[in-house]
């Protein structure tokens, strides 16, 4: 029987935000339905991207979920299994539909598993975990054919939930599904006579169940007097547990059999990238003022931030009618309305840039900056009115192909390596509730794009990255972004750095080598640092006229362009971003990507002006990693072009940059210690507590099967002496509620769910595996790993050791570029055959990696060759922060890292999201009990 999605309004009005569009006839125009690029508008409810679109009548199964514009946009269309798929992506999808009447709710991120829950009245319910259709549309099947699902344990909450589904709907079988978002639960999609496929344990479970219900009602007499299992299990042998897997600690060090791998956690940067580029002009034109105030809401003295498909098109628009005014070469233009005239071609060439508008790697700030009084319209009065403004145009720092290569190699590769145990490895410990996975990310579009790609080689999913991506990547700005906290003190590193190049400052005051090369100030730098500047102006000079001539045809063809034709608005739906090589346009002799010449060359010439100010003569050594950066990106992508001197500025660069960026977060290592510390101190306190959390939860697992196997060898003692049975009970009725209390008051804990050791199919159900990815960029893992090599300097740690051995730290000093999808691992270990009170009880193994930072001019490595054919470069393998053989134990990784971590009373408490208000409540179950018939209510994520 199906139930229908009515019915299950009155549960949403205190249970999740819904909205409901109903039509009378196809496509009719309704006066409270508004829909915007990011999202829908009914009776004043606002839903944002990611939204579901379902259809108001049950049998119609075609669910909608719209992605928004920051993720990449696009839609996937969820639908009754067919074959091996289950949903698809469209891409090309961003208004939602209008020829019926569709329900609207919240997209609930629920991990990439549904849960399933059937139950056999108000008593018993079984669960199982499943693929969740939004992630990649791929179902899993076993070698018989049936989904791949995996018996999970209900927590007390859901348990009562499927009691009152089961009493309020007056159906004592039904089942339906549970999405876990957030660390609650909420109940969609319920049918009545619901049934499990393939799970004996149910069968006989339902049957008991069953059995006892018929003779409650016709034979009570009978009831009390028939054991509660079935006839032929009563003499079945209990299995015995096969114990915790064995293993060794995998791909670094070895220490014994008896350890067991129970979290990996890695602070990941993101992957390849176009160069970042800012453009900043003031403007004085009335329509590019009309256009800031059409978005402030009018305020003269109020900027405007623009970043939507809308208002980036009314900015191109705008641009189009202003570029042909300040067509080059007339003599009557200065200098500054030739320059002004430079930057409004590249604003326009960057909005028309990739056939699209997103707004994670396109962003436009207006900022008023002068003001004068005019009359008001109506006659009446004066008003302020902007007369100029300041333009400030973020764009590039776009994940190339190269950079979604990485990352999804490098997911597969942490899937083959990091976790060492069953044969089928991290897939089938994912896919069986045993690992706890959680992936976050900055908010900056390419660290999102990478950590999507490397969820996608980790879990060994298909498809496109944005279902991908809303699915499993969870933001976190103030974890993974910004500088703010430590800007006084890179300023000041800076201005010692830029003394000591520019000045051809001693590096080290005595003469004397120091016994620690890296504990001097601006340890790295190349001694003839000063000597370099110059070199370096003066081959990007060549580089950028170069450029210049490419970027003259193009130039005029846009004037032309500009001048004759009127074109119409890009097309906002094509896919985000390439997949592959652009090879057409390499055979053209164009550059790589959508960047064009007229943008390359306007990076090389801002990068030219801003090294040196020849009026000034000074350098400003802040741009040298910009220089570095670019130089790097089109020898790489934009070989083809052959720019001559480009190899040459690529060594100098480089020389420079391996110098400069080390110690742009801190000029030595106490000053660095001080800027990583500021930097990651909220992400080092995410680390320790879930370090924390990991070694609580596994002491919990130990003591459960210790007590298991007290009570199971206490059993015989029970059967030959009946007066022990009562006592026994009552003690364990005490512990629980004393272990249910300990729960409650630990409101910093993570929800855990966990697979169903009775009935899981799998030889290790008590092993878990937590992991826990945190993709940012290059500052935070510099100063991560500032933190963990220099914090026994802190005057409170100094008699400790550090945490890094001394030969990783000469590493570490030689390494001086940690470059793409470099990454930071830590991975615990529990020794399972020690005392649960050891300090060596558990054991934290340290590794990084300096990701792709192989040189594109590389000529000895056979395999980097190769891949410099694709445009990309490999990522190197993890090293050992420690001896082999040397013990870091928990306890000392919490102390040494704890003084410089944010505390857990400080990070806020989980957050509801928005729109849900918990579990729905009695009164609301009590109105549900006289309502009859039903039909279906559909899954928020989909069938």
């Amino acid at each position: 029987m199906n139930w229908s999605r009515n019915t299950f309004f009155m549960i949403e009005e205190k249970y999740m935000r819904y909205a409901l569009v109903n039509r009378e006839v196809p496509y009719q125009q309704l006066d409270y339905f508004i829909e915007e690029e990011d999202f829908v508008e009914v009776h004043g409810m606002r839903f944002w991207k990611p939204f579901v679109e379902k259809p108001i009548h049950g049998d119609n199964h075609s669910i909608m979920i719209y992605y928004p514009s920051s993720a990449g946009g696009g839609m996937k269309e969820l639908f009754r299994k067919v074959g091996n798929r289950s949903s698809d992506f469209h891409p090309d999808v961003r208004r939602v539909r209008r020829e019926g009447s569709y329900i609207y709710e919240e997209f609930m991120p629920t991990g990439g598993t549904d849960v399933k829950v059937y139950t056999v009245g108000p008593e018993y319910a079984h669960a199982e975990a499943r693929k969740s259709p939004v992630v990649d549309g791929v179902v899993m099947r076993n070698p018989d054919g049936k989904e791949v699902r995996y018996p999970v344990l209900l927590t007390p909450a859901e348990k009562q939930m499927a009691r009152e589904v089961c009493i309020a709907f007056r159906q004592s079988v039904c089942g339906f599904d549970l999405l876990r978002c957030e660390g609650r639960s909420y109940v969609c999609d319920v049918n009545g006579w619901s049934f499990v496929k393939n799970s004996h344990k149910y069968y006989d479970d339902a049957a008991c169940v069953l059995r006892k219900m018929f003779l409650d009602a016709k034979a009570p007499h009978l009831s009390s007097a028939i054991p509660p299992t079935l006839p032929w299990k009563v003499n079945e042998p209990v299995q015995p547990s096969e114990g915790l897997t064995r293993q060794g600690s995998g791909i670094i060090g070895t220490f014994g059999q008896a350890e067991e791998l129970r979290c990996v956690i890695a602070v990941i940067r993101h992957g390849d990238r176009t160069p970042k580029q800012k453009v900043k002009l003031k403007v004085t034109e009335e329509k590019l003022l009309n256009l800031m105030l059409k978005y402030n809401g009018g305020r003269p003295r109020a900027e405007t931030k623009l970043k939507t498909a809308v208002q980036l098109q009314d900015l191109l628009d705008a641009t189009r009618m202003l570029v042909p005014r300040t067509r080059p070469g007339r003599e009557s233009d200065s200098e500054a309305e030739v320059e002004h005239g430079e930057k409004l071609r590249q604003v326009k060439a960057v909005l028309e840039e990739g056939g699209h508008f997103s707004g994670i790697y396109r962003k436009v700030q207006l900022k008023p900056l002068k003001w004068t009084k005019v009359t008001k319209n109506n006659g009446e009065g004066e008003e302020e009115r902007p007369v100029e403004a300041l333009m400030v145009l973020k764009y590039g720092g776009v994940l190339t192909h190269a950079g979604r290569k990485q990352a999804e190699e490098l997911g597969r590769y942490f899937r083959n390596n990091m976790y060492p145990g069953e044969g089928t490895g991290l897939l089938r410990l994912h896919s069986t509730y045993r690992h706890d996975l959680k992936i976050y990310s900055s908010d900056e579009g390419r660290v999102q794009m990478s950590a999507a790609a490397f969820a996608k080689g980790l879990l060994d999913l298909e498809g496109q990255l944005t279902p991908i991506l809303v699915s499993l990547v969870s933001k976190d700005s103030s974890m993974l972004d910004g500088l703010d906290n430590a800007s006084i003190e890179m300023e000041e590193a800076k201005a010692r750095l830029n003394e000591i190049i520019t000045r051809s400052s001693k590096i080290v005051s005595s003469n004397e080598a120091p016994e620690v090369p890296w504990m001097v100030d601006g340890a790295g730098l190349p001694p003839n640092a000063s000597e370099l500047l110059p070199k370096l102006v003066s081959l990007i000079k060549k580089v950028t006229e170069q450029v210049r001539q490419l970027a003259k045809d193009e130039n005029e063809k846009l004037t032309d362009t500009c001048l004759d034709d009127v074109i119409p608005p890009y097309d906002q739906a094509k896919a985000l971003g390439k997949t592959n090589i652009d090879v057409d346009r390499i055979a053209a002799g164009l550059p790589c990507g959508s960047e064009g010449f007229l943008l390359m060359y306007a990076r090389w010439k801002k990068l030219e002006r801003d090294l040196y100010n020849e009026r000034k003569e000074r350098f400003d050594i802040t741009q040298i990693p910009d220089v570095y950066d670019s130089c790097k990106y089109d020898l790489l992508h934009n070989a083809h072009l052959n720019l001559e001197g480009l190899d040459e500025l690529f060594k100098v660069a480089q020389a420079l940059a391996d110098g400069v960026i080390p110690n742009e977060y801190g000029i030595n290592p106490k000053q660095k210690l001080k800027i990583g510390s500021e930097i990651a101190r909220r992400l080092l306190g995410k680390i320790l507590i879930d370090l924390r959390n990991t070694r609580e939860e596994a002491l919990s697992v130990a003591e459960l099967k210790s007590s298991q196997d007290h009570e199971s060898s206490s059993t015989k003692t029970e059967k030959e002496d009946p007066k022990l049975l009562n006592k026994t009970d009552e003690g364990r009725k005490s512990s629980m509620s004393d272990m249910s209390m300990d729960q409650d008051d630990d409101d910093d804990k993570e929800t855990k769910y966990r697979l169903d050791p009775k009935y899981a199919n799998v030889k290790t159900p008590e092993r878990h595996v937590r992991t826990r990815l945190y993709f940012t960029s290059e500052s935070h893992i510099h100063s991560l790993m500032n933190v963990l090599r220099y914090c026994n300097l802190d005057d409170s740690l100094q008699e400790e050791e550090s945490l890094v051995c001394y030969n990783a730290l000469e590493r570490l000093n030689r390494t001086k570029e940690l470059d793409y999808m470099s990454y930071i691992v830590l991975r615990l270990f529990e020794n399972t055959e020690v005392a649960l009170e050891d300090p060596k009880k558990f054991r934290i193994e340290l590794a990084f990696s300096r990701g792709a930072d192989l040189s594109p001019l590389e000529e000895n490595d056979t395999e980097a060759a190769s891949l410099r054919q694709e445009h990309t470069l490999p990522i190197m393998g993890p090293e050992r922060l420690q001896e082999i053989g040397s013990y870091l134990t928990l306890k000392k990784m919490e102390k040494m890292v704890r003084p410089f971590a944010m505390p857990a009373e400080d990070f806020p408490p989980p957050s509801t999201p928005a729109g849900f208000s918990g579990y729905f409540s009695k009164s609301v179950l009590e109105r549900l009990v006289n309502l009859w018939p039903f039909h279906k209510h559909g899954n928020s994520n989909g069938k």
